[in-house]
């Protein structure tokens, strides 16, 4: 059963000109048609270079930015037509963990305060059972509750992640949507902040949208994993599938920037190269916005915008070549 249902998503930045008299004169595309959907308990990898639009996707599921146009459904319930004390009220069904641990965290607040004033946005808890309950969830992040007192600053980096985890778990949510939340720590402990999420969505059968720029982030984590370029999805499948057969021209070279723990494998294989730089989303190029990029692409690639479509396994791809290629 699905939990969450995308159709049709976009989110569009007017742009304009002049101080006195402003007047619109285009609009960043910066999520474009996206259509997903994600079953319960589902780890999705959204994945693609900075300014893909795979941030503002997150925050939009969220209500953190209005859509232009689409249907978010999340448990039956469309959050686009939610305002007010509605969204409110949903809001205790999805939350977030942001990429600065420490710019999420209130630097005047106690971990105790934090993660109570969590629990309480949304549920009346008795006074007496706050501590108990703030002291659970640090445990279930790794923390000892002895630290409940201490300040933001008292920790590390990854200590702050684990808190804003708790934060998101407090209101026990159907959806965690993960943008970058390892970018900023050391690999080490990226390696531990990524096995904690594994294991709470395991536990708590959360459905987690767990955004990098690093496929080799996402692997070990996802069950699927979307690719994103220039505000659609090229690619859509399982994450062994995505690895090992990528179907997408811009996915393969993702793919091959993957470094192999091998040397021998890795001395042999042939990086893909892309040419130039991504279009920008205020102006997007005709049909496939990767065209510019791709070495595979003909005339045809120019006039239609390519649906994503299935190539077995539930493996989906937006580009036309793609039979052609995988020869």
């Amino acid at each position: 059963m699905n939990l969450l249902e995308i159709k049709d998503l976009k989110t569009h930045f007017p742009v304009e000109k002049g101080i006195i008299f402003p007047r619109r004169v285009g609009e960043v595309r910066a999520v474009d048609g996206v259509t997903l959907s994600l079953r319960a308990g589902e780890i999705l990898g959204l994945v693609g270079e900075s300014g893909c639009g795979k941030s503002t996707l997150g925050r939009t599921i969220l209500q953190l930015i209005p859509p232009t146009e689409g249907t978010i459904v999340l448990g039956g319930k469309n959050l686009a037509g939610l305002s007010g004390n509605d969204l409110r009220e949903a809001r205790v069904d999805f939350q977030m963990i942001f990429q600065d641990p420490y710019a999420s965290l209130n630097p005047r607040m106690t971990v105790f305060d934090t993660l109570a004033e969590a629990i309480g946005a949304h549920k009346k808890i008795p006074a007496g059972e706050m501590p108990g309950r703030v002291a659970a969830l640090m445990e279930k992040v790794g923390l000892s509750p002895r630290f409940v007192k201490k300040y933001p600053h008292e920790f590390s980096g990854g200590q702050r992640q684990r808190i804003a985890i708790a934060r998101a778990l407090a209101v026990e949510p159907k959806l965690i949507i993960a943008d970058e939340p390892v970018s900023a720590l050391d690999v080490s402990i990226q390696a531990q902040i990524i096995n904690l999420l594994a294991k709470l969505s395991r536990e708590m059968s959360l459905t987690l949208i767990f955004i990098s720029h690093d496929l080799s982030v996402v692997r070990h984590i996802s069950d699927r994993i979307a690719v994103m370029y220039l505000g659609k999805i090229v690619e859509l499948g399982p994450a062994a599938e995505i690895f090992e057969h990528p179907l997408h021209p811009y996915t393969r070279a993702l793919v091959s920037a993957v470094p192999i723990p091998d040397p021998e494998r890795e001395k042999k294989r042939q990086r893909v190269i892309l040419a130039g730089d991504p279009p920008s989303p205020l102006n997007p190029p005709a049909g496939c916005a990767f065209h510019p990029r791709c070495r595979y692409a003909v005339e045809a690639c120019k006039e239609k915008v390519p649906p994503l479509e299935e190539f077995g396994g539930a493996h989906e791809a937006a580009c036309i070549r793609v039979r052609e290629i995988s020869d």
